[in-house]
């Protein structure tokens, strides 16, 4: 969903290609050397071996955070952390991290944006496994609202307390720190791209020696492109409403403003540019929640790239984002 590579024709730079299921979605990660030559074993067989090593750690750490911040898992360590309301919970540093930001996000909108929608989303039928397609209900039951106010991070100690029983959904923000922890994993090649179902990270070149080119998906067709990117060394995440429909009315999409517990209507995607994508993956949700009025002003105040297309296919951009049109 999001974005799409362009991927140049073959040339004399050296690279390689894996595509796996992840998160909900299918991850490609393309490498890319100009060197021609492994940096260990100094052959060309060395250095395909060398790329798929390097792919294989990053997908590793992609799934690492998948089993560790997903409600879809039983075992995953933020499902015990919703077992245990009224607990001080010590949680592995990524599921920390991830709630860390998507609460300081809820704030930054005022709680439009907020992680406590998890149970808003089960109830809208949002709670089917992507690999199985058996129903993930967590059985977390709150009798009073809940809000990102309910959650108390100890920065120092590692610690999360939910003060009431709550189910979080970190689908905003986790797939952003995977691509963000795959793209360590890959920072020693002249140029990378890990594309998680339209979420992107690219890196140095392309195959061609040239920046990347990113096209942002046609909200009304899946595969075509509204207008192309040129850019390197940055994320680009997509927020759209186009993908994921609600099983029990197909008016209701994922993105839902926990305030009224309904689909926020006006947009049909936004786009973000930042450093990491775990920012702009947060951010282009929180803008597409905040709404058509509000979304760039959003992302421009953090100094960021947007760009949001509405319901008419009307595009507007932020001006910053448009140094990189292609």
């Amino acid at each position: 969903m999001g974005a799409k590579m362009q991927v140049p024709k073959k040339t004399g730079f050296e690279h390689t290609v894996e595509t796996r299921l992840l998160m909900g979605t299918t991850v490609t990660i393309r490498v890319v050397s100009e060197a021609g030559h492994s940096k260990t074993s100094g052959s060309r067989r060395g250095q395909t071996a060398d790329m798929h090593s390097a792919m294989g750690r990053a997908f590793a750490a992609m799934r690492f955070v998948e089993a560790t911040c997903s409600r879809f898992s039983e075992d995953s360590a933020l499902r015990e952390l919703c077992r245990h309301p009224g607990e001080t919970m010590r949680v592995p540093a990524a599921l920390f991290e991830t709630i860390r930001l998507a609460v300081e996000m809820s704030a930054l909108t005022d709680g439009v944006f907020d992680p406590t929608v998890g149970g808003i989303l089960e109830s809208h039928g949002f709670n089917r496994h992507y690999l199985t397609g058996e129903a993930a209900d967590s059985d977390i039951m709150s009798a009073e609202p809940v809000s990102y106010r309910d959650i108390t991070l100890d920065e120092k100690e590692g610690t999360v307390l939910l003060h009431k029983p709550m189910l979080l959904d970190l689908g905003a923000v986790a797939k952003g720190l995977a691509i963000d922890l795959a793209a360590r994993e890959l920072a020693d090649w002249d140029g990378f791209a890990i594309d998680a179902g339209g979420d992107l990270y690219v890196h140095g070149m392309d195959f061609t020696g040239e920046p990347w080119t990113v096209g942002v998906q046609h909200p009304l067709s899946k595969d075509a492109v509204i207008c192309w990117l040129q850019t390197t060394d940055v994320a680009i995440c997509t927020s759209g409403s186009y993908e994921r429909r609600s099983p029990l009315a197909n008016e209701i999409h994922h993105l839902i403003n926990p305030l009224t517990g309904e689909s926020v209507h006006g947009l049909l995607s936004c786009t973000v540019v930042a450093p990491l994508a775990m920012l702009a993956d947060a951010v282009s949700t929180a803008a597409f929640v905040l709404g058509a009025k509000r979304a760039l002003d959003f992302v421009s105040g953090l100094d960021l790239q947007g760009l949001c297309i509405d319901e008419t296919l009307d595009m507007t951009m932020t001006d910053s984002m448009e140094r990189y049109l292609k």
